[in-house]
Parts: C-alpha cells; sequence; structure tokens
C-alpha cells in the first residue's frame, strides 16, 4: 500500500485537503436529499407503504443527530482525520446496504447506518481549524458549510435525472463510489490533527443525549402521521424533555462531559445554536414546498405540472450560488465579523420567502425566490460555523460545531413537518391536492422563521476580544494534548 504523505508535506497543500473535505461532505448532502423525490419510485419497487417509506428520511436523521457531536467529541479526542476516515466508511457502508436491499427494512437499515455521515462537517471543521493558515480558516469553513445547502439542492437535480431514466439503485450506488473515492483521498493526504483533548468518553451523556434527541425528532417526525395531539407525540415529546434536563443535569456534574454545559451557555454559542434552529426550519421548507408546487398539475388551478427533473432543476441555481456565497461569507467574517453575513443570510431568506408568499404564478417568480434562498442560506451557513469556531478552544471544536449542525438539523425536520402539515390542512380537489393558501402560508412560515433567525443573530456579541481568543489558547495549547508534526512525522 502506498504509504501516507508525512503531515509536514500534507499541511503544505491546503488546497488539496480542502477538495478532499468538500468531496466528503457533498457526498453526505447529496445522500440526505436525492432520496426525497425518489420515495415513490422506491414503493413502488419494494411493495411499501408511504408510512414506511417516510422511515428512510427519519432513520437518517435520528442516526445522524445522534451520531454527529459523539464522533464530533471522539475526533477532539483520537484524532479528527482517524475519525474522519472511519466516518466516511461506514458512511460508504451504509450506502453499500441501500444498494444491494430488497425490502424496505434492509433500506432503512441502510439509511440508518449511513446517518453517521453527519459527523463529516464538525470533522473537517476542527481539521481545517487546526492545519490551515490562520487567513484561511473562515473561507474554507465558509466552503464547508456551503456544501451542505450544494449537495442538498443538487441531490433534488440529479436524483430526478436518476429515477427517471436509471434506476433507484444507482442513487446508492453513486454514493458509494464518490464515498470510498473521499476516503482513500483521506487516508493517502490529509494529515492528523496534532490537537487533541485528553478525556474519558462520557458514555452515560451520549446515552442521555441520544435518548432525548430520538424522542424528540420521532415524535416531530411522526406528528403528521399519528396526529400532533396524539398519546404518542405527546409522550415522546414529554420523554425528549425528561432525557433533556436528565442530560444537563449529568453534563454538568460529571468529570469530563461530553458536552461542556458552560461553554454551551456563553452567549455567543447559545445564540450562534438558536440562529441555527431558525435558519434550518426556513431552508427546509423551501426543500419541500418548492418541488411539490412545480409539479402540481395545473388542474389545481396554480400548478405547473412539471417532472421531477424541472423542479430540481428550479433549485438549481440556488445550490450554485452557495459555492460563491459561503467563501464570500468567510471573507466577510474576516474583516467585518461573522454577524455581518449571518445577518445579510437572514436578511436575503426573509426576502426569498416574502416573494415567494406573495409571488408564485410563474416558474420564473419561484426560480427568482429560491435563487434569494441560496444566497441567504450560503452566506448564513458558512458565518453560524465560523462563529461557533471562534467561540471555543480548539480542542472543543468538534463536539461544539457537531451540536450546532444538529441544531440545523432539528430546525429542518420541524420546519418541513409543520410545513407538510399546513399543506395538508387545506385541500382541493375532494382532498388530492393542497389549495394555494396552504403554500402561502408554509412561505410565510419560513419568512417568519427567518425573522426570528434576524433576531437570535442581533443577541450573538460583536467581534472583540474573543476573535483572538483561538489563536492564544492554541498557543497555550498544553504539550500533554498536542503532538508536534514532527514527532507524527
Amino acid at each position: 500500500m502506498t504509504p501516507n504523505l508525512t503531515p509536514a508535506v500534507a499541511r503544505a497543500h491546503p488546497n488539496r485537503t480542502l477538495g478532499i473535505l468538500v468531496l466528503g461532505a457533498i457526498a453526505y448532502a447529496l445522500a440526505q436529499t436525492m432520496i426525497i423525490p425518489a420515495l415513490p419510485a422506491i414503493q413502488r419497487d419494494v411493495g411499501a407503504s408511504p408510512e414506511a417509506a417516510t422511515w428512510l428520511l427519519t432513520a437518517f436523521l435520528l442516526t445522524s443527530s445522534v451520531f454527529t457531536p459523539l464522533l464530533g467529541r471522539l475526533g477532539d479526542m483520537y484524532g479528527k482525520e482517524k475519525v474522519l476516515l472511519a466516518v466516511l466508511g461506514v458512511f460508504a457502508l451504509g450506502s453499500v446496504v441501500c444498494s444491494i436491499g430488497g425490502s424496505i427494512e434492509v433500506l432503512i437499515l441502510g439509511r440508518a447506518i449511513q446517518g453517521a455521515g453527519g459527523a463529516i462537517f464538525p470533522l473537517a471543521f476542527g481539521i481545517i481549524r487546526d492545519e490551515f493558515p490562520r487567513e484561511r480558516v473562515a473561507t474554507s469553513i465558509g466552503l464547508i458549510s456551503a456544501t451542505f445547502g450544494i449537495g442538498g439542492g443538487l441531490g433534488l437535480v440529479l436524483a430526478g435525472v436518476v429515477v427517471d431514466h436509471l434506476s433507484v439503485q444507482w442513487i446508492f450506488l453513486s454514493s458509494v463510489v464518490v464515498t470510498s473515492f473521499a476516503a482513500w483521498a483521506t487516508w493517502r493526504y490529509v494529515p492528523e490533527s496534532p490537537v487533541r483533548v485528553q478525556a474519558k468518553i462520557d458514555w452515560a451523556g451520549a446515552a442521555l443525549l441520544s435518548l432525548a434527541l430520538t424522542s424528540l425528532l420521532l415524535g416531530v417526525s411522526q406528528g403528521n402521521t399519528w396526529g400532533w395531539s396524539s398519546s404518542g407525540v405527546l409522550g415522546l415529546f414529554a420523554a425528549a424533555v425528561v432525557f433533556g434536563v436528565a442530560f444537563v443535569n449529568f453534563e454538568r456534574r460529571v468529570a469530563e462531559p461530553m458536552v461542556d454545559m458552560q461553554l454551551m451557555s456563553q452567549r455567543a454559542v447559545w445564540s450562534t445554536n438558536l440562529t441555527a434552529f431558525a435558519i434550518g426550519f426556513a431552508m427546509f421548507g423551501s426543500y419541500v414546498l418548492i418541488p411539490q408546487l412545480v409539479e402540481l398539475p395545473a388542474v389545481t388551478g396554480y400548478g405547473f405540472g412539471e417532472s421531477t427533473t424541472v423542479a430540481g432543476l428550479l433549485l438549481l441555481p440556488s445550490a450554485l450560488v452557495m459555492l460563491g456565497a459561503g467563501p464570500l461569507s468567510g471573507w466577510l467574517g474576516s474583516r467585518f465579523g461573522s454577524r455581518l453575513p449571518l445577518a445579510l443570510g437572514g436578511g436575503f431568506a426573509v426576502l426569498a420567502y416574502v416573494e415567494l408568499a406573495l409571488f408564485h404564478d410563474t416558474l420564473a417568480e419561484i426560480a427568482l425566490g429560491a435563487l434569494l434562498v441560496g444566497i441567504g442560506i450560503g452566506l448564513a451557513f458558512a458565518a453560524m460555523a465560523n462563529l461557533v469556531v471562534e467561540a471555543v478552544r480548539q480542542d472543543q471544536t468538534g463536539v461544539a460545531t457537531g451540536i450546532n449542525t444538529i441544531m440545523r438539523s432539528i430546525g429542518g425536520s420541524i420546519g418541513a413537518q409543520v410545513a407538510a402539515a399546513l399543506l395538508a390542512g387545506h385541500l382541493i380537489l375532494d382532498g388530492r391536492f393542497p389549495a394555494e393558501q396552504g403554500f402561502t402560508e408554509a412561505f410565510a412560515m419560513s419568512a417568519v422563521a427567518a425573522v426570528l433567525a434576524l433576531i437570535a443573530t442581533s443577541l450573538i456579541p460583536r467581534p472583540g476580544r474573543r476573535a483572538e481568543a483561538p489563536a492564544v489558547e492554541h498557543e497555550r495549547q498544553p504539550r500533554s494534548t498536542a503532538r508536534p508534526a514532527a514527532a507524527e512525522a
């Protein structure tokens, strides 16, 4: 086997490392959304009910939310490159399971395994912070953050082409190819981080957090199916509160917590996490609403009757513009503070959803709204990641950005379910299709979420002495928690 490059050599090529990290992030983001347009085809292929098919989304979301902070913490402890390589391997395994699955149960299992790939983002953020020149950190993190939205939009486009012209199986086979290459490149070229934290794994805290997140997200995902006031959903929400309170109390008492509650209670951290929740809520509403609106038949009086491929193509400019918005956000943040691009992102999102709520009579109007959403989300996602990175020590990067990713995912899950509920509350033509009023209200709801994101942004501390903290902390990193590059070589 070809040996790894020495860390000293690998660190001399940050562009190559960044390209590899982007590839892994894109693979995860594609897997998150490519499955959505393919759900009807999967139901036909394996004879599954719509309720069973939704578990392909739910299982992915649950395992992603549970494993993202845990694996981010393991990266802080044992090395981000090693853990990233393992995560990519597990993600590829899940894709293989999905590609050979002949039943809905096997597909759900594969999707649950794929969910561990959510840790790719916090691990990539940590590698960039540890290895890149300081002047490149913000823009590089911005690009990685933007891939979450870029991959999501491209996933909707590619899924339509794959399902229409190939087969559902190719969605998972393509993921195997991309992820396997990303794993090989990670092993071959990405240097191991010298920044480590010496701690024990907080298994009890991880279990409590897992139970809290599972209860919350399962209740959200089944709200429309079981009924929001059903005993099952209310019981899951109650369990989420109980486990969440138990987790916070336990983490405050344990000597080496998985999540430092003192860190999470810092204004710079909790206000950014609150913004992530609101932005995620607004973003995923568009992923549900725009394709459905475009694909509805003309008999509804407002639908366009377009194919899945056309609906995805309308979101393509939105995805592509994020490619520039993410690094631009990092550039603005490095010069004026990341609050500015975050506020700009929230402002573009408000404008986008107000435009979509008022004007969605033509495909051009919808495309304009989607483009504005892309600018807003691209700016905001990158700024949030940089704000968290700036607020915490280097040995806390993985778990802190993992929690921020979870907040974004939870907001997205709730936003998508509320949007679906609003559509289901306004039905026409014997209950077969949602009325136009449902879309208007759902777009307006996303606009409100974007306004709340702006309010949360105003709570984030202005840049000051904290902006210098990460560099100082890195210089003072205890010798026992960092391995010199020369020793690794």
